[in-house]
C-alpha cells in the first residue's frame, strides 16, 4: 500500500537515518521509538509528504491518503466545535452543496420540462451518492469521536476559540479520525488526553481500518496497539517483529549476538594482520599476503552501537515525616461559578504513593496545587503532617525558571552535595548532554525547560513530593531514571498522571477524581481500571426474560459459536506447538553454529566456513520469521480463548 525505499536525511554533519526500507501494510500497526532528537517525527512528516528527504522516495498508491497528527501547534477559531468537526467530512460536503443547487433548480424549473425530469434523475443520483458516503450517520460518529474524547454535549456549539492548547489537539486529533485516512501517523497522540479518553483512544484504534503508524512515549500504549516496532538510533534503523516490550527483549538478543560476531571478528581480523605481518616480505608467501590484505579490504566490518552510560538517580535522603504527611479537611474550591472542589475530606499518611486520576477539569491539578499550598482554596482547612517538607513540580514549572541563568548553573543552585560530574551526569539522563549544559535558559524550547524543571525539583530534599504530569517532555530513558529514583524513594508521593506502564511500579492508591466527589482505590492504576471495568458491568440493567423458543435458539447458535471458537482455538493451538518445535530445532542448530564462529580456527575453512557463515544468516532470519509466526498466531490464541 505504501513503502519507504532508501530514504535517508542529515542535518549538518549529523544523519538521521540512512537507506530506509520499509513497506507499509493496509492494516500495519507500527511503533516508532527511539531517543529525543533521533528522526521519529521527521519521519512522519516525509511519509505525511510536508518534508522531503534527502535520498530516497515515498511510494503510495493513488488511492492511498495519510492523515498527520503533529504533537503540537494546532489551532482553529472561527467555528462552533461541531462545525469544525463536520469539516473532516469534506466529501459529503462537497455533495451536499450540490444536492442544494440541484435542489434550488428543481424550484425554479417547469415539471413538465426535459430539463426538470433530467435535475430530478441527478437529484436521485446524489441522494444515493451520500447513502454510500454513510452521510446520515455523519452527526453520530461526530458526537461519538468528540465525546470518546472526552468533549461534552453542551460544548458542541461552543466557539474553537474558547478551548486551550491541550483541547485544540483532541479537536485535531477528533477531525484525523473522522477523515479516517488509510494511514494515521500519530505523533504523541496521549500527551493531552486524560486516562478515560486514553482508554477510549486506544479501543478505537485497536478497530481502525486502516494502518497506524504511532510515535508514542506511552508504553502501555505501544504495547496495546503495535506489532512491529522501528528503532532509529544513532543514523541507523531496526525492524523488530512485535511491540514495545518484545522490542526490549529482542533487542538485548541481538546485541549479545551483534558482540559474539564482534569478537570473532576481530580475532580473525588479528589472526590475518598477524599473518600478513609475519609473511609481508617473504617472497615464497607473497601470494597468500596479498590474498590477506584483499580479503581485509573488503570485510565488512561489524560495527557496535555506542553504548549509552547507565544513569541512576536517588533523591535527596529526606528527614522522616509524621504518620499523616497531609490532612485535607471540608475542602471548597471554586473558578467563578464553577465549583471544582467541593466538601473534599482526605488524608495522605506517610509512605502513600498516590496516583490522581480524573477527567480534564475534574480538579486534579487544582487539588495538587492546594496540597502543595501554592492554591488558595474558599474555605475548609489544609493541615500538613509533623516535620512535612513538600517539594512541588507543576506543569507550568518552567515559567519559575530564571531565563538569565545556564542549564548547569540553574541545577547547581538546587544541590545539596551532589558534584560537577554528579550533576552533567543526571542532566544527561534529561536529554541535556555535552554543551547543552552550558545552554543559556532563555533559549531553551518548552520541553527542555519542563526538564530542567524537573531535575532542579528532583536534588531539593523532601519527604512529601507532589507531581503534576511530570513525564509529559521525558524519553523513555529519561522515565525510566525518574522511575527508578521514585521506586527508592523512602517519602511520600502524589502524582498526577496518565502514563499507566510508568504509575503501575510506583503506587500503591489510585485517587480517582470527579467533579464534586472522590473516591480512592487500593493497588495500581491497571487494578484501578480492572476494578472500573467491573463496577461498569454491574450497573448495566439486566436482560429482559427471554421466550422458551428464544431461550432454545440462543443455546443452539452458542453451541455452534463455541464449537466453531474451539476448533479454531485446536487449530492455532497445533500451529503453535509445531512453531515452538521448529524454533526449538533451529535455535539448537544456531548455538551449534555460534559455537563453531567462536573456535579461532575457524576462518581458515575456506569454503567451508563460507557455507556455514550463509547457513547461519539463513538460521536467523527463519528464526525471526518463525517468531513472527508464533507472536501472530498466540496473538490469536489469547484473542479466542477471552472471547471463549
Amino acid at each position: 500500500m505504501l513503502s519507504l525505499e532508501h530514504i535517508g536525511i542529515q542535518f549538518g554533519e549529523r544523519t538521521l537515518f540512512d537507506d530506509l526500507c520499509i513497506t507499509i501494510g493496509a492494516h500495519d500497526r507500527l511503533g516508532l521509538v527511539g531517543a529525543n532528537g533521533s528522526g521519529k517525527s521527521t519521519l512522519l512528516k516525509i511519509i505525511a509528504g510536508l518534508n522531503s528527504s534527502d535520498t530516497g522516495f515515498v511510494h503510495k498508491a493513488h488511492f492511498v491518503t495519510a492523515g498527520y497528527l503533529p504533537q503540537d501547534g494546532i489551532s482553529t477559531k472561527g467555528k462552533t466545535l461541531y462545525d469544525e468537526a463536520v469539516t473532516a467530512f469534506e466529501d459529503i460536503l462537497l455533495v451536499q452543496e450540490e444536492l442544494k443547487e440541484v435542489q434550488h433548480s428543481l424550484e425554479t424549473l417547469d415539471p413538465s420540462s426535459p430539463e426538470y425530469m433530467d435535475t430530478l434523475e441527478i437529484f436521485g443520483e446524489l441522494h444515493h451518492k451520500l447513502e454510500e458516503l454513510d452521510a446520515y450517520r455523519m452527526k453520530s460518529k461526530i458526537e461519538q469521536v468528540l465525546m470518546g474524547l472526552g468533549f461534552r454535549t453542551q460544548d458542541m456549539q461552543r466557539q474553537t476559540d474558547e478551548f486551550s492548547g491541550g483541547w485544540q489537539m483532541r479537536i485535531a486529533l477528533a477531525k484525523l479520525l473522522l477523515q479516517e485516512p488509510n494511514v494515521l501517523l500519530l505523533d504523541e497522540p496521549t500527551n493531552h488526553l486524560d486516562l478515560e479518553s486514553l482508554q477510549w483512544l486506544e479501543e478505537y484504534l485497536q478497530h481502525y481500518n486502516g494502518a497506524i503508524i504511532l510515535v508514542s512515549h506511552d508504553r502501555a500504549f505501544l504495547d496495546g496497539l503495535t506489532v512491529k516496532t522501528i528503532a532509529l538510533s544513532g543514523g541507523h534503523f531496526d525492524i523488530y517483529n512485535g511491540n514495545y516490550s518484545f522490542f526490549e527483549k529482542e533487542r538485548l538478543v541481538r546485541k549479545e549476538l551483534l558482540i559474539n560476531q564482534y569478537k570473532n571478528q576481530q580475532q580473525h581480523i588479528k589472526q590475518t594482520q598477524e599473518f600478513i605481518d609475519r609473511f609481508r616480505y617473504k617472497a615464497t608467501k607473497a601470494r597468500q599476503v596479498q590474498s590477506r590484505v584483499k580479503q581485509l579490504e573488503k570485510m565488512e566490518t561489524v560495527e557496535l552501537e555506542n553504548e549509552e552510560d547507565e544513569i541512576h538517580f536517588h533523591f535527596p535522603q529526606p528527614q522522616p515525616s509524621g504518620r499523616v504527611a497531609m490532612e485535607l479537611r471540608s475542602i471548597f474550591k471554586s473558578y467563578g461559578e464553577n465549583c471544582v472542589i467541593r466538601n473534599l475530606n482526605y488524608k495522605i499518611e506517610r509512605e502513600d504513593r498516590v496516583a490522581v486520576v480524573g477527567v480534564n477539569g475534574a480538579g486534579k491539578s487544582t487539588l495538587a496545587r492546594i496540597l502543595a499550598g501554592v492554591e488558595p482554596f474558599d474555605s475548609g482547612e489544609r493541615v500538613p503532617g509533623h516535620n512535612v517538607t513538600v517539594s512541588y513540580f507543576a506543569q507550568d514549572q518552567a515559567e519559575e525558571l530564571d531565563l538569565s541563568l545556564d542549564v548547569l548553573t540553574t541545577v547547581e543552585s538546587s544541590a545539596a552535595t551532589e558534584t560537577r560530574v554528579q550533576l552533567r551526569t543526571l542532566l544527561g539522563s534529561f536529554l541535556f548532554h555535552g554543551d547543552d549544559v552550558f545552554k543559556n535558559v532563555g533559549v531553551l524550547s518548552g520541553g527542555e525547560k519542563s526538564r530542567l524543571a524537573l531535575a532542579k525539583m528532583l536534588l531539593q530534599p523532601a519527604n512529601f513530593l507532589i507531581m503534576d504530569e511530570p513525564t509529559n517532555h521525558l524519553d523513555m530513558r529519561s522515565k525510566h531514571v525518574l522511575q527508578e529514583a521514585l521506586s527508592a524513594y523512602d517519602g511520600t508521593f502524589f502524582i498526577v498522571s496518565h502514563d499507566r506502564a510508568f504509575l503501575d511500579p510506583l503506587v500503591n492508591k489510585v485517587l480517582e477524581l470527579s467533579p464534586g466527589s472522590v473516591k480512592t482505590y487500593l493497588g495500581n492504576v491497571s487494578e484501578y481500571l480492572a476494578k472500573k471495568k467491573t463496577e461498569r458491568k454491574a450497573l448495566q440493567p439486566a436482560a429482559v426474560p427471554l421466550q422458551p423458543e428464544e431461550k432454545r435458539k440462543n443455546r443452539q447458535e452458542e453451541q455452534e459459536k463455541k464449537k466453531a471458537a474451539a476448533k479454531k482455538i485446536r487449530t492455532v493451538k497445533r500451529v503453535i506447538e509445531q512453531t515452538e518445535t521448529d524454533i526449538q530445532r533451529l535455535e539448537a542448530r544456531k548455538t551449534e553454529i555460534e559455537a563453531i564462529l567462536a573456535e579461532p580456527e575457524f576462518y581458515k575453512r575456506g569454503s567451508d566456513a563460507a557455507a556455514i557463515t550463509e547457513e547461519y544468516a539463513l538460521l536467523k532470519k527463519k528464526i525471526e520469521e518463525a517468531y513472527t509466526t508464533w507472536n501472530g498466531y498466540s496473538q490469536q490464541l489469547a484473542l479466542a480463548e477471552t472471547k471463549d
